[in-house]
């Protein structure tokens, strides 16, 4: 069957595998799953095209443990877009996924319902389903900045956005709070562009991006990087006019007369990002708490049977090369449930974080499916020198790992082997950073 065929005739098809989100998670999982054996793999795709937010990083730096070069997000998301249509993977674009549940019929236990522009509202079945909806920004609302309402305070992907595909200047004087890689390339883009850019604000003690950025972004263009500050007032009528920065204490609480006033246009937020879950939250998946993603096994699989999740829908991640190298994972994993080589998961073991970590994901180890090693992702919770990474299960110590620097704008990951998973059998495994 066709593409085009597969695509008009979706809601007739029992899937193998169905992939929401048609970006470098989705595509890496779809390509896994078809290579694996599922045949009948569908991605659903909200946008015009497929490549996610890859489409609007005209910047380099992507793919260089992937591919070993330097590429753009184009570029990158390039190579998955050939290798997808390479293969019968049926693909729906401009459709947006209302919701998925649980159907009786064992031989295809989930449905999405979806709809779009040219067909409306369509539901597909299908053995198992892959999650890879993405991120999005922490908007103004969730820092309560006070001050006025003017035009002129956009998120920074919002303006990456504007300037990167629509080709339009969002302002000329410009403030970032928050110094997030996002914030920090596009101050970047902006001076580039012929903008000023007066400062980056950064709440923390510390930065948020990763090295490279804050050297190649702020350090080259003499950009000014204000640590423990933040913005205290946005000051404008119509358009931004003013605004008032102020350092902050031990408690992240402004300090009486410390304000610094900034004459500028613009103001970019760039102060974290969320897993996109809401369709997660409304099929029943639990979530985590610490990483607002999924709860998963090594394998993705989520704590609804069938259903994986995998890429900056899981947990954000730095490098879109560790996006696809996970999101391959739940592709491989989705295939083999729904070609019967694999059960619901049983015998768990759970994964937590210890002192001085923020989260570590996956959270539960699927005892009967362990290959040779499983890594662990996780955060720290802030800048620390000469540490150990230290792995215990109950008091018992199974692994350590010196660190000469820590930092939580850089993810760090940690691998167990088959042996020290099984010995953990009726315990929890607790992740720490100790002195």
């Amino acid at each position: 069957m066709s593409d085009v065929d597969a695509v008009a005739n979706a809601d007739a098809i029992l899937w193998d595998v169905v992939v929401v989100g048609g970006g470098p998670a989705g595509l890496a999982a779809a390509i896994a799953a078809y290579d694996d054996g599922a045949k009948k793999v569908l991605v659903v795709e909200r946008e015009k095209e497929l490549g996610g937010i890859l489409n609007q990083c005209v910047h380099n730096g992507f793919g260089l443990r992937r591919f070993q070069e330097e590429l753009t997000g184009p570029e990158y998301a390039g190579r998955f877009i050939d290798e997808l249509s390479k293969r019968e993977i049926a693909v729906e674009l401009e459709a947006t996924v209302l919701d998925v549940g649980q159907a009786e019929d064992p031989a295809a236990p989930t449905v999405v319902r979806f709809v779009s522009p040219t067909r409306g509202f369509k539901e597909v079945r299908s053995k198992t389903v892959v999650l890879a909806t993405g991120c999005r920004e922490r908007p103004r609302g969730a820092i309560g900045a006070p001050g006025d309402r003017p035009s002129g305070v956009f998120t920074a992907g919002a303006a990456q956005k504007y300037v990167n595909r629509e080709g339009e200047m969002i302002g000329r004087k410009v403030v970032i709070l928050g110094s997030g890689d996002i914030g920090l390339i596009m101050a970047r883009r902006l001076t580039l562009e012929g903008a000023k850019v007066l400062a980056v604000v950064e709440l923390m003690p510390y930065s948020n991006g990763l090295t490279r950025n804050i050297v190649q972004c702020l350090q080259d263009f003499d950009i000014p990087l204000y640590l423990s500050h933040t913005v205290t007032r946005v000051v404008g009528k119509r358009r931004v006019e003013k605004i008032v920065v102020s350092k902050v204490d031990e408690k992240r609480a402004p300090i009486p007369g410390t304000e610094i006033e900034f004459d500028c246009d613009t103001l970019l937020l760039s102060v974290g990002l969320i897993p996109e879950n809401e369709v997660a939250r409304g099929a029943g998946v639990e979530l985590d708490r610490r990483t607002k993603g999924p709860i998963v096994t090594q394998n993705r699989e989520t704590t609804i049977p069938n259903v994986f999740s995998c890429g900056n829908a899981l947990h954000v991640h730095d490098l879109v090369d560790f996006v696809s190298e996970e999101a391959e994972i739940a592709g491989r994993a989705a295939a083999a449930r729904a070609l019967g080589k694999s059960s619901v998961p049983k015998n768990l073991v759970e994964a937590t974080n210890g002192a001085r970590v923020n989260y570590v994901a996956p959270q539960k180890i699927d005892l009967d499916a362990l290959d040779d090693e499983t890594a662990f992702f996780l955060r720290v919770s802030n800048v620390f020198q000469d540490k150990k990474l230290v792995v215990k299960c109950g008091d018992e110590t199974i692994k350590e790992i010196k660190r000469r620097r820590v930092a939580p704008a850089e993810m760090e990951r940690v691998t167990l082997s088959r042996d020290a998973l099984l010995a953990a059998r009726g315990r929890k495994i607790v992740v720490s950073l100790e002195d």
